[in-house]
């Protein structure tokens, strides 16, 4: 059995500032992420400052990160595929990003477009020999009225898998975004974990009380996002499944949302929810020591 690598996410314009930092507290890799835009950044140096800080030190880049709405914006689908031919040069197995989608339009309307769109992208992945994870974050949008992430839950992911069935397409899972909907993240996982490239470490909280009192229409919000070991997701049953369907990906813990660990205490919820995780996944591997004296 594999043992699942465990890190954090890093903003691509902050990686050289922050890795220094991280490296050698406990994170055995990276995820390098942007947002909407890659703000000019010059992929091919930051591979080789990234090659450099990592270097020997056991760490690595798990996923290189481009959250964007390819199917809106043809500039956005340009800097994917950037992204995509740049990804090996990190070392990275996984590229992430979002489905897209037609602003304002429903998840039905952006499926052909999507198979366009996607269809060559993953082509594009296959041929580098990297993955394409689609995040199912909702982004604010709903099933009839999307804004830039049309993979929001797993009757979306039946579409978009029928309209790209490439092996190369996959998912980047993070079970707060089924919770914040009100969906049993377990049971998307189970069934789709074979299509599964890559995770978030990132968990919700539901305010059962505040739910119970005013509904999802009140005044305050009913879910709040939480570090692993804080929200309600069961995250041994989560190492359970991606261990027993093969996993070939990492677990990088997504900060900067914790309305109680964050500030001067980002990293304390961060190295928390590190060693939370690695308790999950059954701690270090240690090789059985009859077999070593054999």
């Amino acid at each position: 059995m594999r043992q699942i690598p465990i890190g954090t996410c890093i903003p691509g314009d902050r990686f050289e500032a922050w890795a220094p930092k991280l490296i050698g507290r406990g994170f055995e890799c990276f995820a390098i992420c942007f947002h909407m835009s890659l703000g000019g950044a010059d992929l091919g140096r930051l591979a080789e400052r990234a090659r450099e800080l990592l270097g020997g030190g056991g760490a690595f880049v798990s996923a290189l990160g481009y959250y964007c709405n390819p199917l809106q914006y043809e500039d956005h689908r340009w800097q994917l595929e950037s992204v995509i031919d740049a990804a090996p040069s990190f070392g990275a197995k996984t590229v992430s990003t979002f489905a897209g989608a037609l602003e304002g339009e429903s998840v039905e309307a952006a499926i052909p477009r999507f198979r366009a769109v996607f269809g060559e992208l993953a082509r594009r992945a296959e041929d580098r020999g990297v993955g394409l994870a689609i995040e199912n974050c909702p982004m604010g949008g709903t099933w009839r009225k999307n804004t830039c992430n049309i993979a929001m839950n797993p009757r979306a992911w039946e579409l978009l898998f029928d309209a790209v069935p490439s092996g190369s397409l996959g998912l980047e899972w993070e079970p707060a975004h089924q919770i914040c909907q009100f969906a049993d993240p377990m049971i998307g996982l189970g069934r789709f974990a074979k299509r599964i490239l890559h995770v978030h470490g990132k968990d919700a909280l539901t305010r059962r009380d505040e739910l119970g009192y005013s509904g999802i229409e009140g005044p305050v919000g009913v879910v709040d996002s939480r570090f692993p070991g804080f929200g309600d997701t069961d995250w041994r049953r989560v190492f359970a499944i991606l261990q027993s369907t093969g996993y070939a990906g990492a677990v990088n813990i997504e900060g900067y949302h914790d309305p109680l660990f964050g500030g001067d205490w980002e990293m304390t919820g961060q190295l928390h929810a590190l060693s939370y995780l690695k308790w999950c996944r059954g701690g270090d591997f240690a090789a059985n020591p009859w077999e070593a004296q054999g």
